[in-house]
């Protein structure tokens, strides 16, 4: 993997870590402050402290009616985030089919859960939460590194 291929997924995985990170900062504010607005609270409908707060900020939204609120499951989509953020930048330098299958597949996972939460935001929501929106554009990057890593994996 080229140099300017690693520092571009650094640079993705650590700005995704950083907005999980704040994401997860937001949601613990807003559960000690009901009255807590996060620096991405620009207007009624753009409103991240909403987001996060709401059953959608939690296993995607579908593990609280599955399994119930307080499952430990229904983890906060930030933790999920750091998770991914952490696994994508630590196997990014490693090498092999395996480490290669790993990323894809664990980035392709993450865009579908983007894709679901999009929606969720528009039609659910009906918010605008941009600290979410840059997470799902930075999976779609992080997929794009890792559907090149498999082309160049096949042809060496």
């Amino acid at each position: 993997m080229g140099r300017a291929a690693m520092a571009a997924r650094a640079a993705v995985c650590l700005a995704g870590l950083a907005l999980s990170l704040y994401a997860l900062h937001v949601e613990r504010e807003h559960a000690r402050d009901p009255a807590y607005r996060a620096a991405c609270d620009l207007a009624p409908a753009v409103s991240c402290t909403r987001v996060f707060g709401s059953r959608w900020g939690r296993g995607l939204g579908l593990v609280e009616p599955l399994l119930g609120r307080d499952s430990a499951a229904n983890v906060p989509n930030g933790a999920v985030g750091v998770a991914f953020y952490l696994l994508q930048g630590l196997l990014g330098p490693a090498r092999g089919r395996a480490v290669t299958l790993v990323l894809l597949v664990t980035s392709a996972l993450s865009l579908a859960a983007s894709l679901w939460l999009a929606g969720v935001l528009a039609l659910a929501l009906h918010d605008l939460c941009l600290v979410c929106v840059s997470t799902y554009a930075l999976n779609g990057l992080l997929l794009a590194l890792n559907l090149r890593r498999l082309r160049k994996h096949k042809t060496h």
